[in-house]
């Protein structure tokens, strides 16, 4: 899959707003960092706003009719009682090019999911009004093939072969429309990971692949790619590893007699390695984590659901700060539910998620929690005061009403 990576300018989601998705009646997260980590009690909307990530990487990789009809279609993915269509709206920004807006609204005519609108937008300047150099609805639209802001530049009108095809995901495989190419590239380039111990367990096919799946199974392959290709990156990643579990001496990838590739990990005391099925469930899943976050074509976008899962307590702060570094090349959207994780975090780069009356989520940043930045000042620890409830809000007995 092609993507932006090393060294290219990579887009950078700044805001977020999410109508009528699932619990998301109106979510609205502005100033996104590129580390951003989502906090809140279960059933709060974090794993929701997880998925509208999910739902847009799958339209895009898979087509909208699929990722819908996987979420149960209309009747599931509308907010219960809301009535309308539903919206999400991103902005993004990329270096040395005006902020763009994506604005996607999916509504449905005869139980059919149709693009009811898809825009993408210029902004010029802190002042400057939004223009549309590319707009479509059921099908039906133009783009203006330029590379910057230009309302006189050429307007393409084309018609889509169904309402519900995404016009960027179509324009943007031309090179005719760069940055509705990029943008393109950008979202089909996402990781969302949903990784699992016991995938990473098996012995798959030997062969080299560049990059780890969302659910680990090809880690051995990734493995044997690294130790191919990039042994250099193998030997950072394995060193990190080291010092995070105790003995732990390499992890290797052979290959079987019968073209299968084997992954094994040795400890230090002893002479042969262990079959990595017989290897921790937090050894695997922290390798994984760490192969992630340090490929050598980074994806520009990692969401992470729940990464203390299986993992010791008093590592999850330094995974913290691995997934601080590995935001200089990748956005990283993740969930937690460990203070200890949070710990590793500025105000700005935490979300507490809780449920109004209605039963609807919020966002709150951190840092507009009255108290919260002055104690951070004062030398507090984001996690611990989250946990000494100075949130005030996404705790398990509720949130504020």
């Amino acid at each position: 899959m092609s993507r932006p990576g090393g060294t290219r300018a990579v887009p950078r989601i700044t805001y977020l707003k999410v109508r009528n998705y699932r619990a998301l009646r109106d979510v609205e997260l502005k100033d996104v960092a590129p580390l951003t980590v989502f906090v809140g009690p279960n059933g709060s909307g974090k794993s929701t706003l997880f998925d509208v990530f999910a739902f847009l990487s799958e339209c895009f990789n898979e087509g909208l009719r699929r990722a819908w009809d996987r979420r149960g279609r209309f009747k599931e993915l509308r907010s219960r009682g809301a009535e309308g269509p539903i919206e999400i709206a991103l902005k993004f920004k990329i270096p040395d090019v005006p902020l763009i807006t994506y604005r996607l609204i999916i509504d449905e005519d005869g139980g059919q999911p149709i693009v009811a609108e898809e825009r993408l937008s210029w902004t010029r300047g802190s002042r400057g009004r939004p223009f549309d150099f590319l707009s479509y609805s059921a099908g039906k639209g133009f783009a203006i093939k330029a590379d910057q802001p230009d309302p006189d530049a050429e307007r393409e009108h084309e018609a889509l072969a169904a309402p519900d095809m995404l016009a960027v995901n179509t324009l943007g495989q031309f090179e005719r429309h760069p940055r509705v190419k990029a943008l393109r590239e950008f979202i089909t380039g996402w990781h969302l990971s949903y990784l699992s111990a016991t995938d990473t367990r098996g012995t798959p096919e030997a062969g080299p692949h560049e990059h780890l799946s969302r659910s680990g199974d090809n880690l051995a392959n990734v493995i044997q790619f690294l130790h191919e290709r990039h042994p250099r990156t193998l030997n950072v990643i394995l060193a990190r590893l080291t010092r995070r579990v105790p003995r732990l001496e390499t992890v290797s990838a052979d290959i079987l007699a019968d073209g299968r590739l084997l992954l094994q990990i040795k400890d230090a005391p002893f002479n042969t390695p262990i079959l990595a099925r017989y290897a921790s469930d937090g050894t695997l899943k922290l390798l994984s984590y760490l192969v992630l976050m340090n490929d050598p074509d980074p994806f520009p976008l990692i969401g992470i659901e729940e990464p203390e899962n299986f993992l010791h307590p008093m590592l999850l702060h330094e995974l913290a700060e691995e997934c601080q570094t590995a935001s200089a090349h990748s956005q990283l959207m993740v969930t937690t539910h460990s203070p200890q994780f949070v710990n590793a975090l500025n105000p700005k780069q935490a979300w507490v998620l809780w449920r109004d009356r209605d039963g609807y989520a919020k966002a709150t940043r951190t840092d507009h929690i009255r108290g919260i930045p002055e104690m951070m000042e004062a030398g507090g620890q984001l996690g611990a005061l989250w946990m000494e409830g100075y949130f005030g809000m996404g705790d398990p007995a509720g949130g504020p009403v």
